[in-house]
């Protein structure tokens, strides 16, 4: 298959063969641009325009009308590949918030998928619709026929793409990054909710992913692409015992595992060679009167939503408690985690450090070396002055680029806005800041688009250590980058970390990432600090039942530790309304922290104490 590309082609995929068999599962395994997603657009049919099939077959044998028909050979806009796109092949997305219509609400956008493959009436259709819904797990179907994808959660809105695609019973699902962009807990139960409807309906799944644990619980056999070309293939069992070629071998050790050693690194299938310069220099230890003291505190720091929902001739207001009574110290020199599930406060909690939003109480204090600072304090030139000691890296490096700005403009701009330097100065600054992450000085006058995922990430690492600061906030860094990718920055992070004596507070829900990076983590879960310990402490004893689940839920990249389906549980996890005595929280319920060993505290009912834990 070919792309054409200024009338000349470009090659996708090179002579790429497998089969899927009814009711099994085969995972398609590879870094981003090397031909997954193309794959599964050329079965369903919507390929690019500039996009062509030049070679091959895609053979289904379809269980409707008993033919075996050749997919590559259909027009994509005829009734019998129209028939076949939805009705017995289907797909989920990667994204679903971009995959639904923002317009729609999600019953008409599931119950046009019956509509156009079956014929039911609209009630009738309306009817199995709630069913899909209750079928993939919605708590109240009835009421989100009636809702619109914005006001979904991120699970839900998955939930509501299997839906669409399951409503049809399709005899092939195609999975394309179906759980990416999920929270872990979220991600078990999506990945438990296809199983049992794969078992249910005996459907076969395709299932494209990058992420080896997923792979490891999900698939029967498995299929490794790279650069449009299959490198190995064959069942789960063998693959993962008996890797033969070095590309998935390099995938395997780029994966963060729980068991790695002391101070063991991640292998990234490319390294980045990393180099200092002269101008950005690691802080002198003179310059600090007091190393052991906190590099930043948090204090009872708390935020509340006052949301205002209007409807038919009446106005709902509620409260939303984003961040509740929140406070920790952050060490200087350290790297601390913060884990939690989406919506549990992790990112309104760093904009108030960042003072980009203002608490309703309590206070972040930041101590330079010299001197306490009351971040809430401060404003106009003392809080632009403050701005060049804190720095911060987005989640999503497509759009925390400007793309109408070069990478130089991009990096110099905060050294334009802080007054720092002539024109050779701050190009000089760029040129050194594109060498400590690892890219060509050269680039320097391209624009965003032309680079890959984990090379933006690195501008906007590049961008962050600009002004030179002492700690930096990390918002998801890596959950949206491929295994491999995100290998060479989280260790390009620990180098500039060590280099540069940097402070970081690192915001993940991924707690394999956390457990390579960070020293102390702090688990939460809505609004509150549950639990707080050492790596060690907490990984090896997770007392708090919110962490323990979140623990269970992560999928392993080892055949040896298989994701216990069965004790993924739907609604206790994440309400603390229902956890077990002593750890209950509700309105009627003070909580404090209960000190375990050293520094491991958990968040328990006021007054308990440990011997209440083992009861």
């Amino acid at each position: 298959m070919n792309f054409s590309l200024n009338g000349s082609p470009v090659p996708a995929l090179k002579g790429v063969s497998f089969s899927v068999h009814r009711g099994e599962t085969l995972a398609l395994v590879g870094e981003s641009g090397s031909g997954k997603s193309v794959t599964a657009q050329a079965i369903m049919g919507i390929l690019p325009n500039n996009a062509s099939i030049s070679a091959g077959e895609i053979l289904f044998n379809n269980p409707r009308s008993g033919e075996l028909v050749d997919i590559a050979a259909l027009d994509p806009d005829s009734e019998q590949m129209q028939s076949i796109r939805g009705g017995s092949i289907s797909i989920i997305f990667q994204e679903p918030m971009t995959s639904l219509s923002p317009v729609h609400t999600i019953g008409d956008q599931i119950s046009e998928a019956l509509f156009l493959h079956r014929e039911a009436s609209r009630t009738e259709g309306l009817k199995l619709t709630e069913t899909m819904l209750r079928h993939v797990g919605f708590p109240d179907p009835e009421h989100a026929m009636e809702m619109y994808p914005f006001e979904l959660s991120g699970g839900l809105r998955q939930r509501a793409m299997i839906a669409m695609a399951m409503i049809c019973q399709p005899s092939l699902m195609i999975a394309d990054e179906p759980t990416t962009a999920l929270d872990v807990t979220i991600q078990a139960r999506i990945l438990k909710l296809v199983k049992e409807l794969q078992a249910e309906l005996g459907m076969a799944l395709l299932l494209i992913t990058h992420d080896l644990g997923v792979v490891a619980n999900m698939a029967d056999r498995v299929v490794v692409m790279y650069h449009g070309e299959i490198m190995e293939a064959g069942s789960l069992h063998d693959l993962f015992s008996n890797p033969q070629h070095d590309y998935l071998k390099a995938l395997m050790h780029a994966v963060p595992r729980f068991d790695l050693e002391p101070g063991e690194r991640l292998v990234p299938v490319r390294e980045i060679h990393s180099e200092m310069g002269t101008l950005i220099r690691k802080p002198k230890s003179g310059q600090i009167d007091d190393p052991g003291a906190a590099h930043l505190e948090l204090r009872n720091l708390s935020k509340t939503y006052r949301l205002n929902s209007d409807g038919w001739g009446k106005s709902v207001k509620r409260e939303l408690r984003a961040v509740d009574d929140v406070s920790l110290d952050v060490m200087r020199g350290e790297c601390f985690g913060l884990v939690g599930e989406s919506g549990c406060g992790k990112t309104t909690l760093s904009k108030m450090i960042m003072h980009a939003i203002t608490p309703d109480q309590g206070e972040v204090i930041y101590h330079d070396g010299n001197r306490h600072i009351d971040v809430g304090a401060l404003a106009g030139d003392d809080l632009l002055d403050f701005r060049r000691k804190m720095q911060f890296i987005f989640q999503d490096p497509y759009s925390a680029l400007n793309p109408r700005m070069t990478v130089f403009d991009i990096l110099r701009e905060p050294l334009v806005v802080h007054n720092l330097g002539d024109l050779d100065f701050q190009r000089e600054m760029s040129i050194e800041l594109m060498r400590l992450v690892g890219l060509d000085p050269r680039f320097l006058n391209r624009y965003p688009h032309s680079f890959s995922g984990g090379q933006r990430q690195r501008i906007g690492i590049a961008r962050a250590l600009a002004l030179q600061p002492d700690l930096i906030i990390c918002d998801e860094p890596v959950s949206a980058l491929d295994v491999s990718i995100q290998a060479q920055v989280l260790n390009l992070l620990k180098d500039l970390q060590q280099e540069l004596g940097l402070t970081y507070v690192f915001i993940s829900h991924n707690l394999a990432v956390i457990h390579y990076i960070a020293n102390r983590i702090a688990v939460m879960c809505q609004g509150r600090i549950v639990e707080l310990a050492s790596r060690e402490a907490l990984f090896a004893n997770p007392v708090h039942p919110y962490t323990q689940a979140l623990l269970s839920a992560v999928p392993h990249p080892e055949l040896s530790q298989p994701l216990s389906f069965d004790a993924i549980n739907e609604s206790t996890a994440s309400n603390p309304a229902l956890w077990d005595f002593p750890f209950t929280q509700d309105a009627n319920q003070a909580t404090d922290f209960l000190c375990l060993e050293g520094d491991h505290y958990v968040r328990v009912v006021a007054g308990c104490k440990s011997s209440d834990l083992a009861a």
